[in-house]
């Protein structure tokens, strides 16, 4: 009543008639007071309620989003065709951000950008005259709606020569790792980036939610900023998730004897860069040594001889070997 009724006015009513505290009070002024304050107070919380499933539903349509994706990696059948659609995504949005046909000349042709991008994420070896000479060489134009539709021939011709060397170089990896292994490392290496992602998201979204009150102040619908900044993070999110899916490709290997099969049919570019991406001598690895030193060095350690035991093992209750007369427990095996 004092929040939502007609307070003032039913006291000052009372105190007219000359109602006493301990008074039975009836009227039905009164009722339609409580009556009205009792609606105003229902529509208050129902807004309340309503303004939180608000920002609960901006949560959920994300939730649906990823973990829809996330169910087509793990009961996905065809889940290295989804993982060549995420790097198609990315090869194009990256050649679209280093190559700029609104320039013209070499401005905003930032070719060695996008090779040191390309062989930091696929050891491809691919060199920033390879990638020049695509653009040069590229009269196809891209198919309508498609992927690459909105590219001019020249960046198309780049993705195309980016996306073939990472499928050439994976079809390499394919025939050295076995093929049970290699399914399990590609859809571990997806949901790993999942997982981890996500869980970043979701501190960063608890965070936005507790803080966007504050931009009423400003004259700002809080509601409105909170959709507009989740949108945009959401769409960070996926695209880290993607990034870090194509820089794992290449960085996983099921032993070490297949990361040397796989130095061994690279060319020297190439190999120098898939060694330094798991730390190795490419001159040894493709030679084969790096393994038979290792197994070398197994071996060595297995046959040395271990130190064999001079005296009987002394129980924690026995005497002391040192002649105290008290049990071992109590003076030298403290």
């Amino acid at each position: 009543m004092r929040l939502y009724g007609n307070s003032e006015k039913m006291t000052g009513m009372l105190q007219k008639v000359g109602m006493q505290e301990d008074e039975e009070i009836s009227h039905p002024l009164l009722n339609r007071s409580i009556e009205t304050a009792q609606k105003r107070v229902e529509q208050h919380h129902y807004q309340s309620r309503r303004r939180t499933l608000e920002y609960d539903d901006v949560m959920n349509k994300q939730r649906e989003e990823l973990y829809g994706f996330r169910n087509a990696i793990i009961h996905g059948e065809e889940v290295r065709e989804l993982m060549f659609d995420i790097v198609e995504e990315v090869v194009v949005d990256r050649v679209a951000g280093h190559i700029n046909p609104e320039f013209s000349g070499e401005e905003g042709m930032d070719f060695s950008g996008l090779a040191l991008w390309v062989n930091q994420t696929f050891p491809i070896g691919l060199s920033e005259e390879d990638l020049r000479e695509a653009g040069r060489t590229g009269t196809e134009q891209p198919a309508e709606g498609s992927l690459f539709d909105g590219l001019n021939e020249d960046q198309y011709a780049i993705c195309g020569c980016i996306i073939h060397a990472v499928r050439d170089i994976y079809e390499i990896k394919i025939t050295t790792e076995d093929p049970e292994a290699l399914g399990y490392q590609e859809r571990r290496t997806i949901l790993n980036s999942i997982d981890r992602l996500w869980r970043e998201h979701l501190y960063e979204m608890d965070a936005l939610r507790e803080s966007v009150h504050l931009r009423s102040y400003g004259q700002k619908d809080p509601l409105v900023e909170y959709k507009t900044e989740a949108r945009d993070m959401f769409v960070r999110l996926m695209g880290m998730v993607k990034e870090e899916v194509c820089g794992s490709m290449f960085a996983n290997a099921s032993s070490l004897e297949s990361v040397t099969n796989l130095l061994r049919q690279l060319d020297s570019r190439a190999s120098q860069q898939m060694a330094d991406v798991f730390g190795l001598d490419p001159s040894i690895a493709k030679t084969g040594n790096f393994v038979s030193e290792v197994n070398a060095e197994v071996t060595e350690e297995e046959a040395r001889p271990r130190a064999a035991r001079s005296a009987p093992r002394v129980g924690r209750n026995d005497p002391c070997p040192c002649g105290s007369g008290k049990k071992y427990k109590k003076c030298c095996g403290r």
